[in-house]
């Protein structure tokens, strides 16, 4: 019976110590998973314009301004659209470059990194 009675579980320093690791990496999680879903959601902007025949998206400043309005829909404000997607219009086809990074502060001088480089094409409706 003294075997059973050393083996309680954790101590009150070893739930601390436990807390502090799942706190780090929820912390982390939070951090980045709104940039996720910004990228998500121009995924589904640059995506949409093959499926939307209502827009008739004909040019690369067309494109621009569908993605454009998308984003004001979706809430994604601190990304500059014209420095990540680069469009060129090639034989009735739209080739779309969505390359941009984001960084969040996680503590003093260290940061967290997401960086996204998708390649789309997508038909022009």
């Amino acid at each position: 019976m003294a075997f059973a009675r050393s083996q309680r579980g954790l101590s009150v320093l070893g739930w601390l110590m436990a807390l502090a690791v799942v706190a780090f990496f929820a912390s982390a999680v939070f951090k980045m998973l709104p940039h996720y879903l910004d990228f998500m959601a121009m995924e589904k902007a640059i995506t949409s314009v093959e499926s939307d025949k209502a827009a008739d998206i004909r040019s690369v400043p067309d494109f621009y301004s569908h993605v454009g309005k998308a984003m004001q829909i979706n809430g994604i404000r601190d990304l500059d659209l014209e420095k990540a997607l680069a469009v060129k219009l090639e034989n009735n086809e739209f080739r779309a470059h969505l390359k941009y990074e984001k960084r969040e502060s996680l503590i003093q001088n260290l940061d967290l990194v997401a960086r996204f480089d998708k390649e789309f094409r997508v038909r022009m409706p």
